[in-house]
This record gives structure tokens, C-alpha cells and sequence, in this order.
């Protein structure tokens, strides 16, 4: 497959192993629903032509392929992405993950967790709002454009849209988790917090208040650009076609 000559029989064993990971898959799945009360998104199978073109493009072999079957759970914060994971983990103990956020892929950040099923690898995806609108995007331009955008190939100013875009995620998520530290412990110092200083107090709670609306108003701006993208690249994507 690696090497370009495909037979009719190679294909056929290759839509016959792809298949064999349904059952995984909906155990998986099973599992997400009954006992994180969640509703996952997915695939059972990877679709051939997708897995030859991951084989072309990285140095893997096809049992090393750990996206074969996969699901997507999207969450409304970072916060709640974490637990997300944490509740994973416990539910599926030999499951590894790969955090994309600190080191993104070409702009891609979420936490990815691998799960196992029958022996075989289900991919779950766990992101962000923001983060899976950023993914969204990025799927679209690389429909209109070139496939290649997802992989950093593509035009220079796409590139730079879409790793500018995706810093301001990671900037924005960052300040999502200092407001949660500075809710929980509003002045970082113990007596302050025991309300010795009130007056002090009340001025924290009012620039803790202020910091959290300047992160809404960030992460609406954020919504809305990546909103319109997505929309105005759906929109092309017709007038090609």
C-alpha cells in the first residue's frame, strides 16, 4: 500500500481489517455513554483510501495505526476537558494519552486518549470549543484549498492564519485556567483570604470579575471569527463543486 500498487484483493483485506474494529468500537462507546453520561461522536472505521494515505504520509506500520476506529467528546472548557480525561482514564485503566496542547500538531490541540476494546485501539478525541472549532477550520480550508493544510503543507498565509488562531486558543485557555486558580483562592495570601482585609478583598473579587469578562469577550471574538470561517469556506467549498 506504501508503495502505490494496490490489487483489488489488497483492498479488499484492507476494508475487511478496518471493519474488524466496529465491535471496539461500539464497546467503546458504550461505555462513554453509560458511565460519563456523554455523547460521543465518531467513526467505527477509517476509511481505506484515508488509511493508505496515513501510511504514504508517516513512517508507521498498519498495526501501529491507532485511529482506525475513533470518537470526538467536545467540552465548553479546559476545565472540563481535564475532568473529561481524568473520568476516562479510570473508566479505560490501560488506555495511554497524548497531549496535543502544550506541543500542537500544525496547529492542532486536544487531548487525545487511546482506549482498547478486544485487543484493538479506539482513538477518543477530547477537545475544547474553541479547540474543535480551530480543527473544524482547518478541515475546511484544506476541503477548499489543499488537503495537505492539516499536515503543514498548503499556502504560507493559511499556515499563518491557522498557527495564529490556534496560539490565541492556547492563550486564551491558559487565562481559563488562572481564573479558575485565582476563584479558588481569590488573593493568595492567607490573610486576606480569611477576610482580615476586607476592603483589600473586595478589590481582588472586582479585578478577578474584570479579568473573567475580558476572557468572555475573547472567547466570543474567537467564536465568531471561527464561525464565520467555517461558514464562508462551506460557501466556497458549493461554488466549486
Amino acid at each position: 500500500m506504501r508503495k502505490g500498487s494496490l490489487t483489488e484483493e489488497d483492498l479488499r483485506l484492507l476494508d475487511n481489517y478496518r471493519r474488524f474494529f466496529g465491535e471496539a468500537y461500539e464497546a467503546i462507546v458504550r461505555i462513554i455513554r453509560e458511565q460519563l453520561q456523554l455523547e460521543p461522536t465518531g467513526r467505527p472505521a477509517k476509511s481505506t483510501g484515508a488509511i493508505i494515505e496515513k501510511l504514504r504520509r508517516e513512517s508507521i506500520r498498519l498495526s501501529q495505526i491507532q485511529d482506525i476506529a475513533g470518537c470526538r467528546v467536545v467540552m465548553g472548557d479546559i476545565t472540563e476537558q481535564e475532568e473529561v480525561v481524568s473520568s476516562l482514564c479510570a473508566a479505560f485503566p490501560e488506555a495511554s494519552v497524548t497531549d496535543r496542547r502544550a506541543n500542537p500538531s500544525h496547529g492542532y490541540r486536544a487531548v487525545h486518549v487511546i482506549a482498547f476494546a478486544s485487543g484493538k485501539a479506539v482513538e477518543i478525541q477530547v477537545r475544547t470549543a474553541l479547540q474543535h472549532l480551530w480543527a473544524e477550520l482547518s478541515e475546511k480550508f484544506a476541503d477548499v484549498y489543499d488537503p495537505n493544510i492539516k499536515y503543514g503543507g498548503g499556502k504560507e498565509l493559511i499556515r499563518r492564519v491557522l498557527t495564529e488562531t490556534s496560539e490565541h486558543v492556547a492563550k486564551l485557555e491558559r487565562k481559563l485556567v488562572d481564573l479558575e486558580t485565582l476563584e479558588k483562592e481569590p488573593s493568595g495570601l492567607p490573610e486576606l483570604a480569611n477576610q482580615k482585609y476586607p476592603e483589600r478583598l473586595e478589590g481582588l473579587r472586582a479585578k478577578v470579575a474584570q479579568f473573567r469578562a475580558g476572557i468572555a469577550q475573547d472567547e466570543e471574538w474567537l467564536t465568531k471569527l471561527f464561525s464565520d470561517g467555517i461558514s464562508e469556506l462551506v460557501k466556497r467549498k458549493g461554488q466549486k463543486q
